[in-house]
């Protein structure tokens, strides 16, 4: 086995890497740019490596740098993560030169399904079913429109040595398809060091489900299993789980096998993902191949036990594996998010800054038995499992030089609705602040009725959140109950304040015990009862809910249990109340005396400043172009300027009819957010 693995990557992946090598007791080598020096990647290596600037392409995926990164270090093998040089074939060749050995596929696999155009070519050669589209190489925007429209709209545009939703673009016509192929080919250069674009036909309606497949050198193929993928923004996955809540028996088999077949044809030899897009009638078609391991992977090491890490690099080694087809289980049911610094309330744009404050909830290991990477019986009923797989921590940075998503979270149950009430859990549990990030919108998706049926497919934000994500307005039920936790927990703070104040003896009788809860437009007359355990919450109307919790004033995370079923709620004190956030809500709750509600009915309503006749930064970037001068008159959606952070490409458009007045910002000005671009008239 290898004494050393230098992991070729940053961020969750190369902790995730450093984890299991440091369970097989292997030593590990971290690279990093100037941006990731205090990263935690590195703070986790045995040793760490310098290799240049933030910019990837100066940085992460040179590969002269990284080679010198290796000779230096000795490592024996190098781990390359996904995205960056993961499927990367002159990578692969110059370690084999070197004679390190490359922890993935070999570089013939790499080369004919590592790119897309080319691993389409061999699934139509092997009569796998393919969706339409066009595989050669593009060379001008006025040839990606002339195909696109023999393709017929809508048509995606995606770059052949592309991950991660990196490259991609949907258009739906003419001027979109112009537009999305200089945007493609710019983020594909900047990402991969590749601008090749290709262009296939966009299935509407699809569910995206792909294959895990695990082969080794020895001609032994098996396939673990599917993941669901489905619920995607910007073609870049948000929630997955394992298994699909949509596949049958007949179908997953079917595709594994073809998946397993696909990968034998090209002398695959590690982990490597086939992905498909599935049709209502449960038909399958091919989209690519990734040589490398995925992202979402977790969820497929919860429902089988297998350590894909651990595989790959025994794979690597030259061992044969020790699974077979029959030892792979379907146990439980997982869910992933993905924590994304991005601002859900702004379309999900790029989010940059200081961690102020980052406290995932605890991971619990599942209750599964391996003995031998083999399963030892199934996971008792009743246990649960979370895990997150993150690269940050409180008080570091995230950079605008590197992909937004800073944590995966995964819960496993035995059935599909208690991951998802685990997951729910463990989301409002968890505390990030600093940043804008996603975890509202997470939490929206699994209260969301189409995906707690299992009915979601890739078109589900588009579909059920068309105006883009507002925000959670929680149901009746739900309010009470966190009216009645607000309640309850002021009357701890009551006591708390009594208490400083020197009403000691008393202070019992100095707290009241009728208040006015306010939140969601809503209010609620209520009487507390408390006793030792809680406190019981009369409404007027007649209703009551037991609370219970040992939540203290200056926590920031309260743990109730309601009505008998938890409640999490993140807490800050604001006057005369609480900020309380739950299940995705973002409430200003204000408990007040019955007299102290009547005098606020009173108080005007603060308004918003106008900004409506300005362009105004929706994230910190870098201006690209700015594509109108001072007096232009400019239409709805047309384009304005283009602000380039975490590696994507923003076209920011006209909201409605006007004249530019007044423009402020050029091509290759940083702005931060809320700057103001341009003003009209």
């Amino acid at each position: 086995m290898f004494d050393k693995i230098l992991i070729a990557n940053r961020g969750e992946i190369a902790c995730r890497v450093i984890k299991t090598a440091r369970k097989m007791g292997i030593k590990t080598v971290a690279v990093y740019s100037d941006a990731d020096k205090q990263a935690l990647h590195v703070q986790m290596a045995d040793e760490a490596i310098h290799i240049g600037p933030p910019q990837a392409n100066q940085s992460y995926i040179v590969i002269d740098k990284i080679m010198d990164a290796v000779r230096q270090s000795g490592a024996q093998a190098v781990h390359p993560g996904y995205g960056f040089l993961s499927e990367n074939a002159k990578f692969a060749e110059a370690l084999a030169a070197e004679g390190v050995a490359f922890v993935g596929p070999p570089v013939g696999a790499i080369e004919s399904m590592g790119d897309k155009i080319t691993s389409k070519k061999i699934a139509q050669e092997a009569k796998v079913s393919t969706v339409p589209g066009y595989m050669g190489l593009i060379e001008d925007a006025d040839e990606a429109v002339k195909i696109s429209n023999e393709v017929g709209y809508p048509v995606m545009l995606k770059a052949s040595a592309g991950g991660g939703g990196k490259g991609m673009r949907i258009a739906w016509n003419d001027e979109e398809a112009r537009e999305g192929f200089q945007s493609s080919k710019n983020e594909a250069a900047n990402s991969f060091g590749d601008d090749r674009i290709f262009i296939e036909k966009f299935v509407t309606q699809p569910r995206h489900i792909e294959i895990q497949v695990l082969c080794d050198a020895h001609g032994n193929g098996i396939y673990l299993n599917e993941r669901e993928c489905s619920i995607q923004r910007r073609q870049q996955k948000v929630v997955e789980e394992a298994p699909s809540p949509f596949l049958d028996a007949e179908t997953r088999k079917a595709m594994g096998e073809q998946s397993v077949a696909l990968a034998k044809a090209v002398g695959y030899a590690s982990a490597g993902t086939v992905e498909f897009i599935v049709d209502g009638d449960r038909n399958f078609y091919f989209l690519e191949m990734n040589t490398r391991l995925q992202v979402e992977h977790p969820v497929t090491e919860l429902i089988t036990g297998v350590d894909l890490v651990e595989q790959m690099i025994r794979v690597a080694n030259g061992e044969p594996l020790s699974i077979t087809q029959d030892d792979v289980q379907l146990n439980g049911w997982a869910i992933e998010n993905r924590l994304y610094a991005e601002d859900p309330y702004r379309g999900f744009l790029p989010s940059i800054g200081r961690l102020t404050r980052y406290r995932p909830p605890a991971e619990v290991a599942a209750g599964l038995l391996l003995e031998n990477d083999k399963w030892q019986g199934d996971a008792p009923a009743g246990k649960y499992a979370v895990r997150n797989d993150t690269g940050v921590y409180e008080g570091g940075e995230i950079s605008m030089y590197y992909d937004p998503m800073i944590a995966k979270l995964c819960t496993w149950g035995p059935t599909r609705d208690e991951a998802i009430e685990e997951m729910r859990i463990a989301l409002d549990s968890f505390e990030v602040e600093g940043i804008g990030h996603n975890l509202p919108f997470l939490s929206a998706v699994m209260d969301h009725p189409v995906f707690i049926k299992g009915e979601m497919t890739t078109a589900f934000i588009e579909e059920q959140y068309p105006d883009g994500f507002q925000g959670v307005t929680l149901a009746d039920a739900e309010l009470r109950r966190v009216a009645a936790a607000a309640a309850a927990m002021n009357r701890v703070s009551e006591i708390r304040r009594a208490r400083v104040s020197g009403r000691l003896d008393n202070h019992e009788r100095v707290v009241g015990s009728e208040w006015n809860v306010a939140l969601q437009d809503q209010a609620f007359d209520v009487t507390i009862e408390a006793d030792q355990q809680g406190s019981t919450v009369r409404f007027a109307d007649g209703g009551e809910l037991r609370v219970e919790g040992d939540w203290t004033p200056g926590d920031s995370l309260a743990r109730m249990t309601v009505d008998g079923a938890p409640l999490v709620i993140k807490v800050d004190k604001i006057t005369q109340g609480f900020r309380m956030r739950s299940r995705g809500a973002d409430l200003k709750v204000h408990v007040r005396s019955p007299r102290q509600a009547e005098l606020a009915k009173l108080m005007p309503e603060k308004l918003p400043p106008d900004t409506s006749k300005m362009l105004l930064c929706p994230m910190p970037g870098l201006i690209v172009n700015v594509n109108v001068a001072e007096g232009d008159e400019v239409e709805d959606g047309q384009a304005l300027c283009t602000v380039e952070a975490m590696k994507m490409e923003n076209i920011l458009r006209a909201e409605k009819k006007g004249v530019v007045s007044k423009i402020n910002a050029a091509a290759g000005d940083s702005l931060a957010v809320d700057d103001v671009i341009m003003e009209f008239e």
